[in-house]
């Protein structure tokens, strides 16, 4: 059997770029604390992809890489994009969670979050008339806490609230774009425009990317834990508590539990009930060992809407012949991690966009518009989708 493009370059799914300036990713200007700019390009076939992510904040360059199941001509060789979004979210939380446990001497221990992603589907693809959606997320925070339940609740609250990614999960925040196609500038018609001259096309640099030789970056960052067969077996018969929806929309639901090795990196576990996906492990950290919360967010929305955009291509049969995306994202710091004090708060997602194709403009305009109508992760910066949250303690204050 023939190898995937992934398994063909024969480099690890994560790592620290060593000289991504010079290959032609420089660093975002940082005006909100935590600037973020996301490089995605296909790989052969299409489902395949690979992002860079490069860090105002940090100055790290994380190149990540993504796949999809066979249902979607992939190969499963990598997390698919909804996996980096829940694994940022949860990471995000749980630094805000123990950052603000810290500054009020509360400890929390055996500390477990569980986040349940609900997102949504509906319409024909192939006549462009699909929409997506997300749904409000749900956090469980499970933990032995040595306060009592309004005050650990309070915290909870609080600290969620203080999480950067806050700031695209409260209220509507449509994304912005800027369109070139085949070399010429168009102001976006299906979609809201950026006000801002588009980026250079930034062409392919993805090959000239060195990893970095003295990375600090710990081992097994990412394993598969489960494939996509046992985990359809391990699903069956489970009785989920998801929400039920109207007649015509089908639900997607990623379920992630997240924990603290003694080392203070996070442990995430990443499970997709609807549709099957493999079984993920992932770690996170935001001192360079392990990929930071922002850098998997910023990742998982590039990575989504490149897939929307190859999708609908092919399932209508347009002569999309090459696409590539650069997409900035503006965080605040985190409100306890990051010292603020305050709500965490983002600007909407900045993203522009290059497509080669062997057909008109309002082509290339409908491939847009589609592509973030249908991309889960834009929809969860569209719509207004707060946080659920409880707590799960199991041991009261003395």
């Amino acid at each position: 059997m023939a190898l995937s493009p992934l398994e063909e370059m024969g480099t690890p799914l994560y790592f620290i770029a060593a000289n991504a300036a010079e290959a032609g990713f420089e660093t975002p200007p940082n005006p909100h604390g935590q600037s973020l700019r996301t490089w995605v390009r296909a790989l052969a076939g299409g489902m395949q992809k690979e992002a860079l992510v490069v860090s105002a904040a940090t100055g790290t360059a994380w190149r990540f890489a993504c796949d999809e199941g066979a249902h979607l001509g992939g190969f499963n060789m990598a997390p698919n994009p909804l996996t980096y979004l829940s694994a940022g979210m949860i990471a995000s939380y749980m630094n805000e969670i123990t950052a603000l446990a810290a500054q009020r001497n509360i400890n929390l221990g055996n500390l477990e979050l569980v986040l349940e992603n609900y997102y949504y589907r509906e319409g024909d693809f192939r006549k462009g008339s699909m929409m997506s959606g997300a749904l409000p997320p749900e956090l469980t925070v499970h933990c032995d806490a040595d306060c009592d339940d309004a005050t650990l609740n309070t915290l909870l609250f609080e600290a969620v609230s203080a999480s950067p990614l806050n700031g695209l999960a409260r209220g509507s925040h449509p994304s912005l774009f800027t369109l070139v196609h085949n070399g010429k500038t168009l102001t976006p018609t299906q979609v809201t425009p950026l006000d801002v001259e588009p980026f250079a096309d930034p062409g392919d640099n993805f090959p000239k990317l060195e990893r970095l030789a003295d990375s600090p970056a710990v081992d097994d960052l990412i394993t598969m834990l489960v494939d996509e067969d046992t985990a359809r077996e391990s699903h069956a018969g489970l009785d989920l508590d998801a929400p039920q929806l109207p007649e015509g929309q089908q639900l997607l639901h990623m379920h992630t539990r997240c924990v603290l090795r003694p080392d203070g990196v996070k442990e995430i576990f990443k499970e997709q009930y609807s549709p099957v996906a493999p079984t993920w492990r992932f770690l996170s950290a935001e001192d360079g060992r392990a990929p930071d919360a922002a850098s998997l967010i910023s990742a998982g929305i590039g990575l989504c809407f490149m897939t929307q955009l190859g999708r609908f291509s092919h399932m209508a049969k347009l002569p999309l012949e090459g696409y590539r995306v650069v997409q900035d994202t503006h965080f605040s710091l985190g409100g306890a991690s990051g010292g603020t004090g305050k709500a965490g708060e983002a600007m909407p997602v900045e993203t522009h966009t290059f497509l080669d194709t062997g057909a008109d403009d309002d082509t290339a305009q409908q491939i847009l518009g589609v592509g973030e109508r249908t991309c889960f992760l834009h929809a969860f910066c569209r719509d207004d989708v707060k946080a659920k949250v409880r707590s799960a303690k199991t041991s009261k204050a003395a």
